[in-house]
């Protein structure tokens, strides 16, 4: 073996000095031109800035919960395991690019035929083998390299994925806590607005007693504070809902947090401002834009090879071993056996075949590209509206407030301005009905806002300081 190698290495050499990989290098697409987002009202000039993002809630169950859903998500562990079999798959690529080699052996005995037999008393042939047999593709055309650039960005992609997912999830995790908290709140506005029907009632019945009411102002009191009092029941099933999705996010049986979230705590105070940065910035940042530009250098790649299957395929094949015909003679000087080889395969017969497969791959990077293109286009809307919604929920929950406070203030003067006989039940129920509306939407503004903090949270991919860097640098 080694004596004819000499022979064929400085062919083979001579052919990877010349090798290229063909196929289109690839070249990443230009960046959308976009100077600033419309509604951003301050810039990231702070790298530590996203970091502080959930501390900013000043609420340790909070940041406490986004730990768990890290940590303990079953869709996380999915596309986890996922990413693992990408970075296998890269392995056995890159593995692929150097010689193989594996121990062969085996044994058998033949009958021979009276006419097979070269003397008369040979009546069977027994074989004994043992070996080493090596075997290496010649990437003169970069099939191989291709390969491994393709699943080099599909990791990469994989990578993206998991850090997009984590984004989503953590977002949904804190939308779900505040509309918790917030639901929590609307129970205790629905118990307030049962009360305030109650003193309301007492107030007309008390008016009856003394001969200055009516049967059916009182008749409409109860059927109001009825209708209230059916309001209670459903907030409470609410409220257990989104206990039990927070628990199911965090990766734990439905029931597992209602002792830690049974506890009525106020809505988390919404930060201020939010640094939101450019729009380069952005989408330099968002995983999914980044999962989306490694898959389509991916699909570059495969074009690469693709195309190599225009070109001959050499593969440098050896066999050291020994062969004998007694199982005691193995391994001995006369039982030496060694060859080396040059395989040549090239698929020219197939030429409409494999252009066939290339013009597929080039239609897969068409298609990679406009994803990337439209995933780009979606980011950039996403912010945008993310940042009008928190804008906007912020100034719906200053008008609600303030209308809020003058609910309370015309009930207090319609009941008295009823029992001084002023003003009919009717004009007492209609602003009694107002505040409790009022009262409902201030609520509901206030998860708005902070559930828009969240969208410009994962718009622009804010990241939490539990992520795992190091799953991106593999």
């Amino acid at each position: 073996m080694y004596k004819s190698l000499p022979k064929l290495m400085p062919f083979a050499l001579s052919l990877l000095v010349t090798a290229c990989a063909v196929g289109p290098d690839y070249k990443a697409p230009q960046p959308v031109q976009v100077d600033s987002f419309s509604q951003a009202t301050s810039s990231l000039s702070d790298p530590a800035a996203e970091q502080r993002f959930w501390a900013g809630f000043n609420d340790p169950i909070l940041a406490q919960l986004v730990a768990r859903t890290l940590a303990g998500n079953l869709d996380l562990q999915t596309l986890l395991a996922r990413y693992q079999g990408a970075e296998a798959l890269l392995r056995g690529a890159r593995r692929d690019r150097w010689p193989s080699m594996r121990a062969e052996g085996g044994a058998s005995e033949q009958h021979l035929a009276e006419v097979e037999r070269s003397t008369p008393d040979q009546e069977r042939v027994e074989r004994y083998s043992a070996g080493l047999v090596a075997s290496w593709e010649l990437d003169f055309y970069g099939r191989l390299a291709r390969g491994v650039e393709a699943s080099e960005a599909e990791l990469q992609a994989s990578a993206g994925d998991f850090q997009a997912l984590q984004v989503a999830l953590t977002g949904q995790l804190a939308s779900s806590y505040f509309a918790l908290r917030g639901q929590q709140q609307l129970l205790a506005v629905a118990r307030q607005n049962v009360a305030l029907q109650q003193e309301s009632l007492d107030i007309v019945s008390a008016r009856l007693d003394a001969g200055r009411g009516t049967r059916f102002d009182q008749l409409r009191a109860e059927a109001e504070l009825d209708s209230l009092r059916a309001l209670v029941p459903q907030r409470e099933a609410t409220v257990q809902v989104s206990m039990h999705r927070l628990a199911v996010l965090t990766g734990q049986p439905p029931a597992a947090l209602n002792a830690l979230l049974g506890e009525v705590k106020p809505m988390p105070a919404v930060v201020a401002e939010i640094p939101v940065g450019t729009p380069a910035h952005v989408l330099r940042r968002r995983p999914d834009i980044q999962a989306a530009e490694r898959r389509l250098a991916a699909a570059t790649a495969q074009i690469g090879v693709a195309t190599a299957d225009l070109f001959p395929r050499f593969t440098l094949g050896g066999l050291l071993g020994s062969v004998a015909g007694n199982g005691s003679d193995l391994f001995t000087s006369g039982a030496e056996s060694r060859s080396v080889t040059l395989g040549i395969d090239w698929t020219f017969l197939d030429v409409e075949g494999v252009r066939a497969r290339i013009s597929a791959a080039d239609a897969r990077g068409e298609e990679r590209l406009a994803q990337y293109q439209q995933a780009v286009l979606n980011a950039l809307e996403e912010t945008e509206n993310a940042l009008v919604n928190v804008r906007q929920s912020q100034h719906r929950s200053a008008f609600l407030q303030t209308a809020s406070e003058s609910a309370e203030q015309a009930v207090e003067q319609a009941r008295l301005r009823y029992e001084q006989g002023y003003i009919e039940y009717f004009e007492v129920l209609d602003t009694e009905q107002a505040l409790t509306a009022v009262r409902s939407e201030l609520v509901q503004s206030r998860i708005g806002s902070a559930v828009a903090m969240v969208s410009v949270y994962q718009a622009i991919a804010g990241a939490p300081a539990e992520e795992s860097p190091a799953l991106v640098q593999r």
